[in-house]
């Protein structure tokens, strides 16, 4: 998300960059984004305090906010019997429950200016699952399904929604994948307690085979989105390099279409369509 809000700054917006501890391990970061005419504040989107603090404090400091980027994320690698109760928590936490504070900590802002744009980042993984992440594609379906609601129940409202669903990237994002704690599972599970981490070499040497997938297209297309006119945006935008992109665009066409004709059938289609006040 650094790069995006770079690319953001070097073209002239006014961005709030949320993050944790901004004066100690983040020091760095929140330096060079300062640097550039950018806005610290300090969230932990796992504490409902803080978010409501930062959110109002980056209302007071910017004026006002045009767009939310929800970012914050955890992801997971291992056999899915083998993450506790617990393990699954911590990534809804942040995955899910941290989104939607985020989401409803804005939202009276966004309703006393009849307009606004939350942008969820979500991932491919949301539309489909492979094996070994689990809890991760669980709870990216839950912010696809978050988003749709979203969508419909603000549209009348002036409020837009819309998921950029990213493929895998080499990014810091693999180095801080949740392992699965409850180890002792995976002795029922013989020669194959070792897929992931064989699975998980192969990505990353398809990775480094592909240069054009690049973090730099997912802050090209967050963007575009932002940059994009209210009542033209596109709801998902698919950003990989790596061959699931395709099949999923045609699976998200196919899900427009049924959710259109279901919605019509029941005579709330309105609701799809975003009323730019």
């Amino acid at each position: 998300m650094l790069l995006t809000t770079k690319l953001l700054l070097l073209q002239g917006h006014n961005v709030v960059a949320s993050m944790r501890d901004p004066k100690g391990r983040n020091t760095k970061i929140a330096n060079e984004i300062k640097s550039l005419g950018g806005t610290i504040v300090n969230i932990d989107v796992t504490d409902e305090s803080s978010v409501a603090s930062g959110v109002a404090s980056a209302i007071e400091q910017a004026g006002h906010i045009d767009v939310l980027v929800n970012n914050a994320g955890i992801g997971v690698h291992g056999i899915q019997e083998s993450f506790s109760s617990d393990d699954l928590k911590a990534v809804f936490e942040i995955n899910v429950f941290g989104l939607n504070r985020m989401i409803r900590a804005i939202l009276p802002h966004f309703h006393q200016r009849r307009s606004g744009l939350i942008l969820n980042v979500s991932s491919l993984l949301g539309r489909m699952t492979i094996p070994f992440y689990g809890p991760y594609n669980a709870s990216k379906w839950a912010v696809e399904a978050l988003s749709e609601n979203y969508r419909t129940e603000l549209s009348s409202f002036g409020i837009d929604v819309a998921i950029i669903e990213p493929g895998g990237f080499p990014t810091e994002f693999i180095g801080r994948l949740l392992k699965p704690s409850d180890t002792a599972r995976l002795k029922s599970y013989g020669d194959m307690a070792n897929a992931p981490k064989t699975s998980l070499e192969g990505f990353e040497q398809a990775l480094s085979a592909n240069p054009a997938q690049n973090p730099r297209i997912v802050a090209d297309a967050i963007i575009q989105v932002i940059t994009t006119a209210p009542g033209s945006r596109p709801f998902r935008t698919v950003v990989d390099k790596m061959g699931m992109g395709e099949p999923i665009e045609a699976y998200n066409q196919q899900l427009a279409t049924l959710t259109k004709n279901i919605y019509q059938a029941f005579g709330t289609a309105d609701m799809l369509e975003l009323k730019v006040q």
